[in-house]
């Protein structure tokens, strides 16, 4: 069993060569958003909305509490295992945003920590490269539904 004596807190960061209120507006509009990454969302993320989200491929889905908002520049969810996920958006230039997701909040012992930390450090870097292709080159490359093909339910 790993002992940890500090929380993890994944980080995943990602250059997008697109304005930031069209790469903000890509995360907070699920009918954007369901190209890259869920498939099914119950509204758009606005401060104190409650959403749910669905990956239907997977039979899944999760609830979310959106705890801060602020347009264009950051935006606070809270899951339902009451984990926090942070987007933050930094205008780089006119067309140029760079997007740093954290998540934060693992509970269990320092096994299935480090488990859940490592998942969603890989599972948010998936979802900013499907966002890079998509917004600069218009390709949806289903990557989410694609990395665990043989727990597709709908095969």
């Amino acid at each position: 069993m790993i002992t940890l004596n500090h929380e993890p807190i994944v980080k995943a960061d990602m250059l997008i060569r697109k304005p930031v209120e069209e790469v903000f507006e890509a995360f907070v509009n699920p009918a954007i958003t369901a190209k890259f990454w869920f498939t099914k969302s119950s509204g758009r993320l606005e401060k104190g909305a409650h959403i749910r989200w669905d990956w239907e491929m997977y039979g899944v889905s999760d609830n979310v509490f959106v705890k801060e908002f602020e347009q264009n520049k950051r935006i606070v969810i809270e899951w339902s295992d009451h984990t926090l996920t942070e987007w933050q958006f930094i205008r780089r230039a006119d067309r140029e945003a760079f997007v740093t997701i954290t998540n934060s909040g693992f509970t269990g012992d320092g096994d299935e920590v480090v488990n859940q930390a490592i998942d969603g450090m890989g599972g948010y870097m998936i979802v900013l490269c499907g966002l890079k292709a998509l917004l600069e080159h218009g390709i949806i490359l289903k990557l989410v539904s694609d990395k665990a093909p043989d727990a597709n339910v709908q095969r």
